[in-house]
């Protein structure tokens, strides 16, 4: 009997330190591993891709009208202002702050009153008009960009949709209409881009488009002002435009 109350008590000593052990052992055990939350980081904003637009704006001219054989000025000091509105489509290429790229734009020219009048002792009162219908460009395109902003340059050329010339006898309602398709010229911009979502972008942009002269000769067999010349000077054209453009920078 001793003999197994002694043998019960190792044995019961035993199992308490063995539990005594294994409790330490759980409280030591470090807490398994893991890992932070991801993170998701935007790629940065790139230029690069094709883009496709709308935009509005206005342009002005202080175009000169003048009579070579009378001496008449036709312009009486105004400035001829127009409202114009169309599209751009370009490309831009982006490498690391630098972008380049080619742009073309069309606008419609809301042109009403490039008109001058003139009294002519010997002949009446004589207007002369000429209208710009359209203004398209193309241009190569170059700036810094500082992630959603571009600040750009444009060099390149441009093209005007003018009328032909016509002058008009307003005493005898005799009117002569004569051609010159000297419509081209070069062109210098500048302006700032602002991507303000993902694929969708705001400028501004003021464009000079250079033109050269222009010469109206009336032939033989007009009603009036046979042979006499008209010149059209100070043609350049200023625009200020505002636009918008989705960008397919895939």
């Amino acid at each position: 009997m001793r003999k197994l109350f002694h043998t019960t008590a190792a044995l019961s000593a035993l199992l308490t330190t063995s539990m005594a052990t294994n409790a330490a052992d759980v409280r030591a055990r470090p807490a398994p591993y893991a890992p932070p939350p991801l993170i998701y980081v935007p790629p940065p904003f790139s230029w690069t891709g094709f883009y496709l637009g709308g935009n509005i704006g206005g342009g002005w001219t202080s175009r000169d009208v003048s009579d070579t054989f009378l001496g008449a000025n036709f312009n009486n000091g105004k400035n001829n202002d127009v409202f114009i509105a169309g599209g751009q489509l370009g490309y831009n290429w982006q490498v690391s702050n630098f972008v380049v790229g080619i742009e073309a734009d069309f606008d419609g020219a809301a042109n009403k009153d490039n008109t001058g009048t003139v009294f002519i002792p010997a002949l009446g009162t004589i207007q002369v008009s000429s209208h710009n219908r359209w203004i398209t460009t193309l241009a190569a395109r170059f700036g810094v960009a500082s992630g959603p902003w571009l600040l750009y340059g444009k060099v390149g050329g441009g093209w005007v949709g003018a009328d032909d010339f016509t002058a008009t006898n307003l005493m005898s309602g005799a009117s002569i209409t004569v051609h010159n398709n000297i419509n081209s010229g070069w062109l210098v911009g500048t302006g700032m881009e602002w991507a303000f979502a993902p694929n969708w972008s705001a400028k501004v942009e003021y464009n000079y488009l250079g033109l050269d002269s222009r010469t109206f000769t009336f032939p033989a067999g007009s009603l009036f002002l046979v042979g006499d010349s008209f010149i059209e000077r100070n043609r350049d054209i200023q625009m200020v435009k505002v636009g918008i453009n989705y960008l397919f920078n895939w």
